[in-house]
């Protein structure tokens, strides 16, 4: 499956998430949905916040020119949260999936959906 699918289908596809990227630990974005620009410097930004998780959650993140708060961080996730919309990023071995949702889908599910796909990702070694 190509990165672009991930995003279209087991992302975009499943209604829970209507904002996605992926992006490389080492730089570059693998895939994003039509008209999410993630900035070299907030790709940087995302992949520090995993290493500083304490900045993250002090500054917040910021994904196509908007700042979240962050609610959680670890090595692992990061949860943020701008008024009733969300955001979800998840780092797997080689990438990070940068995800937003909007209202009515609440976080619970678009964390599961984000997850999910890393957990496989990991799985097969990205």
């Amino acid at each position: 499956m190509s990165w672009q699918a991930y995003v279209d289908d087991s992302l975009i596809g499943t209604g829970k998430v209507n904002k996605a990227a992926i992006i490389g630990l080492a730089g570059g974005v693998w895939a994003s949905s039509p008209g999410y620009t993630l900035s070299a410097q907030e790709q940087s930004a995302i992949v520090q916040a995993f290493h500083d998780s304490g900045a993250a959650t002090a500054s917040g993140v910021r994904l196509a020119g908007q700042k979240f708060f962050v609610l959680q961080a670890n090595d692992r996730s990061i949860y943020g949260k701008k008024q009733a919309d969300g955001c979800v990023l998840v780092k797997t071995k080689q990438a990070v999936l940068v995800t937003e949702y909007t209202a009515p889908t609440q976080q619970v599910e678009s964390t599961v959906i984000v997850e999910k796909l890393a957990d496989y990702l990991i799985g097969v070694g990205y």
